[in-house]
């Protein structure tokens, strides 16, 4: 492989940057993710420039000659950052590192480009390119990083046990690396990570959820669940999903394996959507069956109630795991709680009240749900499989044809409280509430149309069975 990338530099960052260092008699490179991406040929927005010298000074000259007006210093770590059109770019000073036991946060000093590589996670993120007019855009490839992309491998400069113990997020990046470029991971590294897994706990639940959601978020995220697993990192963070693991049987009679079922059912799910959260449902569909499993001779094993303990697991595991506890949570919360319905609906007979209801409590949602239950169907049977998608579709079809008729999703009964308080002189009192929860009822069972007229005799109807005086304008 050619080992001069000059024309590849063509950028004005990295023009820029080598006139300022020639200038001032300094030393600079572009390295890690961007020397990386450029061999792989994936594109990268991030630009990291190591300097053997003051790397803020560095950053505030290039961002004046290329009219940057914001440079964000951060005094104490030794980093710059500015936003030159679509590009990150990073400015630190080359340094060398040495760790304390209980922390992942090193005791830096001033080094050379090659201390500086040597500190890096992984060969292939060690590599990188002058920037310095002599030599300007030559390979500086000390651990032989070329040849380990050529590999497809994850290996570490250093040996792997220094590697992990120093930094153990570094044991959740080679999964994650090895997730998303579909790379292996080297034996020793392995080995390395099985037995430095319990130091993950000095690392905070943000920073292994960053990890996590980006490998949830690669093409198979199955691979690296079984990698986190395999190493006994999953465990450390996450047992709930470790619980899913395995087989029972008795009388005869087996379960299948939910940590292999859900991880098929994840990447199904990647296969349609890029939504993080979808994903995460996907994830957690299933994850309160260890706790609901039980044997009846009759029928084998059970897991009645799964989808409501799991929705109720699902706000502790996210507050837990750090993930946000907002909108994000709740939607994944009641996709969970949902996951059976339109399953149910496919093995039984598709009534128009049973459509109503669900699209009434799917609402907006209602896509998402029906792509998660798509992506459940899994079973080494294809003719089951085909043949529960085509009844799944009729399914959907009623769905969408419900909809245009009813107007259910998250529509609102067309009687207000105010209007049923008013009718009946009344105060904010149960009967107001009974009357607009009868009325959606009637709705939702087809007794009634959505529409405003209808709704206002039904109303006056079940207030004068209440005992109530209608009082008409």
């Amino acid at each position: 492989m050619n080992s001069n990338f000059k024309q590849h530099l063509n950028h004005p960052v990295f023009k820029v940057v080598s006139q300022v260092i020639s200038d001032e008699n300094l030393e600079a490179y572009v390295i890690g993710g961007f020397v990386r991406d450029l061999i792989l040929e994936r594109p990268s927005k991030d630009i990291d420039i190591v300097v053997v010298g003051n790397g803020l000074d560095l950053a505030e000259k290039s961002a004046k000659i290329l009219r940057v007006k914001k440079v964000s210093l951060f005094k104490k770590f030794g980093t710059a950052h500015f936003r030159y059109k679509d590009l990150d770019v990073e400015f630190v000073g080359a340094r060398k590192e040495s760790y304390r036991a209980d922390s992942r946060n090193p005791i830096v000093e001033n080094g050379t480009i090659k201390d500086d590589q040597l500190r890096r996670d992984f060969t292939i993120n060690a590599l990188a390119i002058s920037l310095n007019p002599a030599n300007f855009g030559e390979l500086i490839d000390p651990f032989n990083g070329i040849e380990d992309l050529e590999k497809q491998l994850i290996r570490t400069p250093l040996e792997p046990g220094i590697t992990y113990s120093d930094d153990p997020l570094r044991m959740m990046r080679a999964i994650r690396f090895a997730t998303q470029l579909d790379f292996k991971i080297e034996a020793s590294s392995l080995q390395a990570i099985k037995a430095h897994a319990d130091r993950l706990k000095i690392i905070s639940k943000e920073r292994i959820m960053e990890e996590m959601n980006k490998i949830i978020l690669s093409k198979t995220p199955s691979r690296g669940f079984i990698l986190l697993q395999s190493t006994d990192l999953l465990p450390q963070f996450f047992p709930e999903f470790t619980a899913l693991m395995g087989v029972e049987t008795k009388d005869g009679k087996s379960h299948k394996d939910n940590f292999y079922h859900t991880l098929e059912v994840l990447d199904n799910i990647s296969q349609h959507t890029n939504n993080l959260w979808l994903r995460w449902a996907a994830i957690l569909h299933d994850i309160a069956k260890p706790n609901t499993k039980r044997f009846d001779p009759e029928v084998g094993w059970t897991f009645h109630g799964h989808e409501e303990i799991g929705a109720r697991m699902t706000p502790k595991l996210f507050q837990r795991l750090k993930l946000p506890m907002d909108h994000k949570m709740k939607y994944v919360q009641k996709l969970v709680r949902l996951h059976l319905r339109p399953i149910a609906l496919v093995k039984g007979t598709v009534s128009d009240s049973a459509i109503r209801r669900l699209l009434f409590e799917a609402g907006d949602d209602i896509e998402d749900l029906m792509t998660l239950c798509n992506a459940d169907v899994t079973s080494k049977n294809e003719f089951k499989v085909k043949k529960f998608r085509n009844n799944f579709k009729l399914v959907a079809d009623k769905l969408k044809t419900v909809e245009e008729k009813d107007r259910i999703r998250n529509f609102q009964p067309p009687v207000s409280g105010e209007e049923i308080m008013q009718a009946f002189q009344l105060g904010p009192c149960q009967e107001v509430g009974n009357i607009k929860v009868k009325i959606k009822d009637a709705i939702l069972e087809g007794i009634i149309q959505n529409e405003k007229e209808e709704a206002f005799q039904l109303m006056i109807k079940l207030g004068t069975e209440m005992g109530l005086t209608y009082n008409p304008k």
